[in-house]
């Protein structure tokens, strides 16, 4: 293995294990606002994991969406409710049996995949070149994978994007009408 590939894989492995234990430590805080820090923290950590499988176009859409966006709309929920996480009443042995289930039908299902960027895949034989031979011509965009998104995909990404903002202004509108209905029982309470 040459020097570099060593070094990447080194990359590779010390940001992974950082996004291990940023979700560890995500899941034993109770203070929300610590959460939500160490969430985007996790974003731009899986961003930069995406830059070095050479995923710029990925890690470009996790930075802006999940650290940016999600920790505004985060941030702003926790404006509007509680600063600390309640006590949980039930035990968690549920929950951890069903991400198990779901995690092992996952690892079942990737069994029959082909290696990770072997050259015989399906992809790479029959629908890469086509996008590699046609892009330029059809599109002049010279970056294949931004004439994919913004050409070839131009109304999907243009529907996700909708679906993005609908449900952020759908979050923001609950939480406005929830916010209200707290003030108008505090304003009761001390009357």
């Amino acid at each position: 293995m040459s020097p570099g590939l060593v070094g990447i894989a080194i990359i590779d492995i010390l940001l992974f294990t950082f996004l291990v234990v940023t979700a560890i430590a995500i899941l034993r805080l109770r203070n929300l606002f610590g959460v939500v820090m160490l969430a985007g923290v996790f974003s731009l950590l899986s961003a930069a994991l995406f830059v070095t499988l050479d995923a710029v176009d990925v890690a470009f859409t996790e930075a802006a969406v999940g650290a940016g966006i999600s920790t505004v709309l985060m941030l702003g929920t926790i404006a509007l409710t509680f600063r600390e996480e309640k006590k949980p009443s039930h035990s968690a042995l549920l929950p951890i049996l069903v991400c198990a289930v779901a995690g092992a039908a996952l690892i079942y299902g990737t069994r029959d995949m082909p290696a990770f960027g072997a050259p015989d895949t399906p992809v790479q034989t029959h629908v890469a070149p086509d996008y590699i031979a046609r892009t330029p011509v059809e599109t002049g965009v010279p970056n294949i994978v931004t004439a994919v998104l913004a050409s070839y995909r131009g109304y999907d990404t243009l529907g996700e994007t909708a679906v993005i903002f609908t449900a952020a202004i759908a979050v923001l509108l609950l939480l406005g009408a929830s916010g209200k209905r707290r003030e108008s029982k505090d304003s009761e309470g001390k009357e």
